[in-house]
């Protein structure tokens, strides 16, 4: 009699539980179930939009560059019995990393090609530079691509940078972005929806192996010392695709190696983000300065860690600068780079303070959000 009850209860729960299933999925279907009209959701997870092929021919013909911090040191300082000083060699390729523009960098760095590309069209042209998405669509800007994308640091699944970039997401409460979505009156489609960026200040909810970020979780906003980045977008969705409009510039909270703070400096930054109820995911996409870029990027990571994928710090930032494909200054040398990061989101509640932290800083009018400054 007990095993009866038992069975008849389970099977009470199961059918109850795909119940609920089905009308998870109807409302995901429809998309229309989002209550008063917002939604927020934190990001767990980002790569930057390296477009990868199983061997890497395609986007690699030239290889995967090999040549970083330890094999340029063998060879610049090779072990022969000739007395050095540490000035000489240690110290020397140190202000190498970050005096790159000082010093001639002849090593070989392979550059990123083919004709497919991850990210968004920036620019609303279609050149001769720019990639096409695998979904078909053209003119796509991530220039950025071209100059890390032969870097076996940031390729999936096994390159330090990349393993890591997921972890640091989750687990550097820094590194809180969310999005916030107001207006909405489907998740679906709607021409007409508000769009504010700010910095959480929770953990985000794991599930018990602590790999799955589960959504539902609270999130306290950053009103103190995250007002930078404290942004407003206006957007609109399409098919349960949301996209922004560009905004001049914006900072996106960054910590990378060491929780080290920073930010993310994106100029013309914009959005294209699928959406459910529980999840999001796409690309934050524009234009990052190379000279800041660069230096975050020596900032944050030491030479012993960047030798782990054979980073060239100078080769990266030779190949910026020939890359850099937007806003040029006096000279008419460009100072930035297009971009894309790949990043996913999960669901939040957002805990706000008793005023509403929208009005600490005021939507970007027409005549501040981005223009055609390429």
């Amino acid at each position: 009699m007990k095993h009866a009850l038992t069975a008849g209860f389970s099977a009470f729960v199961l059918g109850a539980a795909l119940s609920v299933a089905g009308a998870a999925s109807a409302d995901d279907a429809g998309a229309n179930n989002v209550r008063d009209r917002s939604i927020a959701y934190a990001v767990s997870g980002g790569h930057w939009g390296l477009y990868q092929t199983a061997d890497g021919k395609a986007e690699c013909p030239d290889g995967i560059n090999e040549v970083g911090p330890r094999e340029t040191f063998k060879a610049l300082f090779p072990d022969d019995g000739t007395k050095r000083s540490v000035v000489e060699t240690q110290l020397a390729r140190e202000a190498a990393i970050w005096s790159p523009e000082e010093r001639a960098y002849n090593f070989p760095y392979h550059h990123a090609g083919g004709k497919v590309g991850l990210g968004l069209n920036l620019d609303g042209k279609v050149g001769p530079n720019d990639f096409t998405s695998p979904d078909g669509e053209k003119g796509i800007d991530n220039q950025l691509f071209r100059a890390l994308g032969c870097l076996r640091w940031l390729r999936g699944p096994d390159g330090i940078g990349y393993h890591f970039s997921d972890i640091y997401m989750r687990e550097f409460n820094y590194n809180r972005g969310l999005i916030e979505l107001t207006n909405v009156d489907s998740l679906a489609d709607d021409p007409d929806v508000d769009v504010t960026i700010y910095r959480g200040r929770d953990a985000l909810m794991a599930d018990a192996t602590g790999a799955k970020i589960m959504p539902g979780g609270t999130q306290r906003i950053d009103t103190k010392f995250g007002q930078k980045f404290i942004t407003h977008l206006k957007g609109k969705i399409v098919n349960g695709v949301l996209t922004t409009e560009p905004v001049k510039e914006m900072y996106w909270p960054f910590a990378w190696f060491g929780g080290n703070p920073g930010a993310q400096h994106i100029l013309d930054m914009r959005m294209r983000l699928k959406l459910t109820q529980e999840r999001a995911n796409g690309f934050i996409a524009g234009y990052e300065n190379i000279e800041e870029w660069y230096y975050g990027l020596a900032r944050g990571r030491s030479t012993h860690h960047l030798a782990y994928g054979s980073v060239s710090a100078p080769g990266i930032y030779k190949a910026i600068h020939e890359l850099a494909d937007a806003y040029p200054d006096a000279s008419g040398k460009n100072t930035a780079i297009s971009m894309a990061w790949g990043t996913d989101l999960t669901q939040v509640f957002l805990k706000k303070p008793p005023k509403e932290v929208a009005e600490a800083a005021p939507a970007a009018s027409k005549t501040e959000r981005a223009g055609d400054r390429r």
